[in-house]
């Protein structure tokens, strides 16, 4: 793994766990047995600015969620793998996939099933919540929790890194 300013350039694919990562990780039922979340919408424009750049994103998550297919679409994310509790096997998938090595990887992810991708990956994020031995084994860590606009911290410091930030930032101004 690599620090984000020596790898952020090589960035082609920036894959995200759902649970912990884009939202808070709580699990809700409402009264008819529904399961919600909560999405931030600052990690949406995050995602969408990565997009803009030429940088795929994928979501790769444990849980079945009709949901993450629903933020995904308003995203457009296309790559979308659920049900993958062994996260490295999905992103070594999907490397394959797309045709890029695990160095061109970044992964953000908050528990245990996602700690060896975010070893494996060329560059390993996570939300300042996230379980101890994530917090240890991540190239970059944001300073808010998951679900609360990590992703799109994330985001900006890859743009950053790589030099986009200013041209980006610019498109939203006068």
């Amino acid at each position: 793994m690599a620090a984000l300013a020596d790898m952020a350039a090589a960035i082609r694919l920036a894959a995200l766990d759902v649970d912990g990562v884009l939202t808070d990780g709580k699990v809700t039922y409402d009264s008819e047995g529904r399961e919600t979340k909560s999405f931030d919408i600052k990690d949406g424009l995050g995602i969408k600015l990565l997009q803009r750049v030429g940088i795929q994103v994928a979501i790769i998550t444990g849980r079945q969620s009709t949901m993450v297919e629903r933020r995904a679409a308003e995203l457009g994310i296309t790559i979308i793998v659920q049900g993958r509790e062994d996260k490295l096997a999905a992103v070594n998938e999907l490397a394959g996939q797309l045709q890029v090595s695990l160095d061109e990887v970044a992964y953000m992810g908050d528990d245990l099933p996602d700690l060896a991708a975010i070893q494996a990956c060329g560059h390993g994020a996570c939300p300042a919540d996230a379980a101890s031995p994530v917090l240890a084994a991540a190239d970059w860590v944001a300073s808010c929790a998951g679900g609360t606009g990590a992703v799109r911290e994330w985001a900006e410091a890859i743009l950053e890194a790589r030099g986009d930030w200013p041209d980006l930032l610019g498109s939203f101004q006068l």
